[in-house]
């Protein structure tokens, strides 16, 4: 009997090694963990023109910017850019920058802040966005230019600027005269006697970039 016993066991270890395990089903398996998204949290979606968080020039794609007056000779009228450590985004180490604005003269008057795209190929985007608050005195209502390399402006006014922080996000089909999104030349803000009321005042701009929507 032993020995039949032992066979038996035998044949049936014999028959175990000779079934093919069981194949692993897709839903059974643990899939890894997915790849973070290239370009940070905008999945490649959205370049950063300028978060001014060096509190220095010139901006995130190289470009210089600065304010600009219509006649530097008129005392009366102008704009004076500095940093202010006001970061949009609650960057404590961040800064935005502060235009300090007045179109309150006796002639016609207008001035700003312009800052530079350096031939930026804004093709794979469709938006513009910032973020502007207003300090103290500020006008409601600020005029944006963008410019292609034919440097003619296209304008749109922004308004309901309140004295918090908020994301302005203009599409591209706003800015009417841009003829070719390949090549950017420059972005520019605009107080202007017609537009800025209060004529003096504060207005700060941060985290201008161009996004994908």
């Amino acid at each position: 009997m032993k020995t039949k016993f032992s066979l038996s066991i035998m044949a049936i270890l014999a028959i175990a090694l000779l079934i093919p395990a069981s194949p692993v089903r897709a839903e059974d398996a643990k899939a890894p963990a997915p790849a973070p998204a290239a370009g940070g949290a905008s999945g490649g979606k959205e370049i950063v023109i300028a978060d001014f968080d060096t509190g220095d020039k010139p901006n995130n794609l190289g470009g210089d910017f600065g304010a600009w007056d219509k006649d530097p000779n008129d005392e009366t009228q102008g704009t004076q850019m500095s940093f202010e450590p006001d970061d949009a985004l609650g960057d404590p180490s961040g800064y935005a920058i502060r235009l300090d604005y007045d179109v309150d003269s006796p002639n016609p008057a207008y001035n700003g802040f312009w800052m530079k795209l350096n031939g930026e190929d804004a093709t794979a985007y469709n938006t513009l966005n910032f973020y502007i608050k207003g300090s103290g005195n500020f006008s409601k209502r600020v005029k944006l230019e963008l410019k292609d390399m034919t440097n003619k402006p296209s304008p749109y006014v922004v308004s309901g600027i309140t004295d918090q922080w908020q994301k302005i996000s203009v599409p591209f089909e706003k800015f009417r005269r841009i003829t070719d999104w390949a090549s950017m030349n420059e972005f520019v803000v605009v107080f202007d006697d017609i537009n800025s009321n209060p004529k003096s005042g504060t207005i700060l701009i941060d985290q201008v970039t161009m996004s994908k929507e």
